[in-house]
């Protein structure tokens, strides 16, 4: 089963691309590497190219935002290739389905609703979506959060979707409380050097962290991601002073590289 193509025009683009994948997975002649794939071996590309792309965005290239975004698209032929040769569905269907969902959640757009602003909307899109959820064979809240997700975004998600029904900390201050006793029994843990009990532990505090970047309408991915930036851009102020007296990282120590640290930091906020 090959994939429909979107247009009868041989020279579309989407076209092209889906013939080259048709090529790809082609047992006659196709590439040994891509018909080896399946799924689940493709999966840790799809989830790498997609953070290629949040990359992109944040270091507000363009241009590599073009190739990664098509990077992205190749992945979702891939996965409709590999689904095609198994008759479940193909990139068509998949266009269709996409197109059919947005049309759905955006009555105010498509529809006889009037307008709705972006707070209303996102409201309905939540309700929407629980409709959604409840005509499938799975009912319980939590049962399609996505097991995928990296660790830190599924438990905000996680939270957020326990915290529709109440299930939540009523304040800021109660989370940071609730912060302070896991980071006490974290404390205790390491004390004891049960590396399975510090690994719960540890966990307890990020998912923890977690809430409390939901209360605070924080994207946590986003706090971390700017942090990492900010942390190699202070350790290449490090490399870069050491280099200055004639020395390297490893040939420097850790009073003196804090020292540094801080002035990259006094250097920042001035």
């Amino acid at each position: 089963m090959s994939q429909t193509p979107p247009s009868p025009d041989v020279d579309h683009p989407v076209f092209r691309l889906l013939e080259i994948m048709d090529r790809l997975r082609d047992p006659d002649g196709g590439c040994a590497w891509d018909l080896e794939q399946t799924f689940a071996t493709i999966a840790p590309y799809t989830v790498e190219e997609a953070y290629e792309v949040a990359d992109a965005i944040e270091r507000g290239d363009l241009k590599d935002l073009k190739e990664e975004l098509g990077d992205l698209l190749f992945q979702v032929a891939f996965h409709a290739r590999m689904a095609a040769e198994q008759g479940a569905f193909d990139f068509a269907d998949v266009a269709t389905a996409i197109s059919d969902k947005m049309i759905r959640r955006h009555p105010h757009v498509f529809g006889d609703e009037g307008h709705r602003t972006a707070g209303e909307q996102t409201v309905a899109w939540e309700t929407l979506k629980q409709q959604e959820r409840a005509g499938k064979e799975r009912h319980g809240i939590l049962d399609d959060v996505p097991v995928g997700l990296p660790a830190l975004t599924r438990a905000v998600k996680l939270s957020k979707r326990a915290a529709r029904v109440g299930f939540v900390w009523p304040s800021v201050k109660e989370v940071l409380d609730k912060l302070d006793e896991e980071v006490a029994e974290l404390k205790a843990e390491v004390a004891g050097g049960d590396i399975e009990k510090l690994r719960g532990e540890l966990g307890d505090v990020l998912f923890v962290i977690a809430n409390l970047a939901r209360t605070l309408d924080i994207e946590p991915e986003d706090a971390l991601r700017a942090t990492n930036a900010k942390f190699v851009r202070r350790f290449g102020f490090i490399e870069d002073a050491l280099a200055e007296r004639g020395k390297t990282p490893e040939m420097s120590d850790l009073a003196e590289m804090d020292a540094l640290w801080d002035e990259a930091k006094a250097a920042e906020k001035g």
